[in-house]
């Protein structure tokens, strides 16, 4: 994604988040309703950084090992 640099990349990824969180149990409310992650879609962490300055394996890497 891109954004402009007047807004703070946490808030970028707060809004992110919690915006397809709450798509996310709108559309499937029998996952919120189980308590599955505790109520919650995402986890608290998050990782950015720019394309250019790794490779795509780094990234798919840091992808597949989130838990």
């Amino acid at each position: 994604i891109s954004f402009k640099p007047k807004y703070a990349p946490t808030n970028i990824v707060k809004a992110f988040k919690g915006g397809s969180a709450r798509l996310f149990f709108k559309k499937h409310p029998e996952v919120k309703a189980q308590k599955f992650w505790g109520g919650h879609l995402w986890s608290r962490s998050y990782y950015m950084s720019t394309l250019g300055n790794m490779s795509r394996e780094v990234v798919e890497h840091y992808i597949d090992n989130q838990r």
